[in-house]
């Protein structure tokens, strides 16, 4: 495949799975996106299919079903049948259908605590000992109104140490384009400790911080979400920050009066764990909240 004709293609799988994500609430209509994009419907998911090893159709119940199993632990004021049309079900029953094929129970076991065991699993597998998370039970957040930010990125399929590699090229394109002003922010869209950690997708952008006349062949630009978000500033280790996720989706949320949406976290880097030396972090963790 001619350099021109992959970097098409991956411009229109990442497009694809952008507007996926972005209106996973809704019906997602693959015959306008196909139009939006100026390819046709067939083409549109063998080019899906070869990018990320998985049909359009069941990707799009995967990120339904992901994004449900988080909301129903962190959002204790809405209704399954509301969760469930949060995430783009318009039926209940198929919800539950769907929901217990994936997770082997029950939406309504899954909140009531079937989700441990399940969760436990994961985080055994990934080799990261969790440990204790009192550490956190002093953070309080700060509540601000966030604006949305254009951004270049590189997704990442998996959360671990090969994604220092992803900032690595990132890191060669800012210098090769002699940027000093600009962040360096991760995008979650997955709660890791209910979505096995190499089925996660972690989106490693670069945001810059004044205009320039910026241009990359390569990596494609999509905008991060503005709104309301509660951000929690940290320092810490690789291990740490997985241990805080934990706890903000399964202690701070389901305690605290705040509900989530299906916007994906991220964190802004200070400094970079996949990039310095002592494998450290500092960062300002934003989480999207509604009251």
């Amino acid at each position: 495949m001619k350099r021109s004709t992959l970097q098409r293609h991956t411009k229109i799988a990442n497009n694809m799975l952008y507007y996926i994500y972005t209106h996973i609430e809704t019906h997602i209509d693959l015959d306008e996106l196909s139009r939006d994009l100026e390819v046709s419907k067939f083409h549109m998911h063998r080019i899906f299919k070869e990018t990320f090893g998985i049909n359009v159709y069941q990707s799009i119940k995967s990120i339904r079903l992901q994004k449900a199993s988080s909301l129903l632990l962190t959002n204790k004021y809405s209704t399954i049948s509301e969760v469930a049309a949060q995430c783009g079900y318009s039926s209940h029953s198929s919800f539950i259908k769907a929901f217990r094929s994936r997770f082997g129970k029950s939406p309504k076991r899954w909140r009531s605590g079937g989700y441990k065991t399940y969760s436990d699993r994961i985080l055994r597998q990934s080799g990261i000992e969790m440990g204790s998370t009192d550490a956190f039970d002093g953070l309080e957040p700060v509540i601000e109104k966030r604006p949305e930010l254009e951004s270049y990125y590189i997704r990442h399929k998996g959360y671990g140490d090969a994604i220092k590699s992803t900032w690595q090229k990132l890191q060669t394109w800012t210098l090769g384009n002699d940027m000093s002003e600009y962040r360096q922010i991760a995008l979650f869209h997955d709660n890791p400790t209910v979505t096995p950690l190499e089925e996660c997708r972690y989106i490693a952008c670069i945001v810059p911080d004044t205009e320039a006349n910026l241009f990359s062949d390569r990596l494609p630009s999509f905008k991060i979400a503005g709104g309301i978000y509660a951000r929690f500033d940290l320092q810490g280790k690789h291990e740490d920050l997985l241990r805080f996720i934990h706890w903000v989706y399964h202690v701070w949320l389901p305690s605290s009066e705040y509900e989530t949406t299906t916007k994906p976290s991220y964190a802004v880097y200070r400094k970079n764990n996949f990039l310095a030396e002592d494998g450290g972090f500092d960062l300002s963790f934003y989480i999207s909240v509604r009251y």
